[in-house]
């Protein structure tokens, strides 16, 4: 995978995670959750974790080798 690539793949992940973060956000006003709840939900929310660690992954790959 080349940088170019790399770049363009963190851009959308990134993009889709702030897009669900979002979007539990707004349910959560929605219902007049606690905030501490939407907090917990969005730091435990399977989704979420996995695309935190594609972003580390990528992150990790697109470091310049030393």
């Amino acid at each position: 995978m080349d940088q170019q690539d790399l770049k363009l793949s963190k851009k959308l992940i990134s993009t889709y995670k702030k897009r669900l973060e979002k979007e539990i956000l707004d349910r959560s006003m929605k219902l007049r959750m606690p905030q501490n709840k939407f907090e917990e939900i969005i730091n435990n929310n399977d989704e979420l974790i996995n695309l935190k660690k594609a972003l580390e992954r990528l992150e990790t790959e697109s470091e310049p080798l030393k």
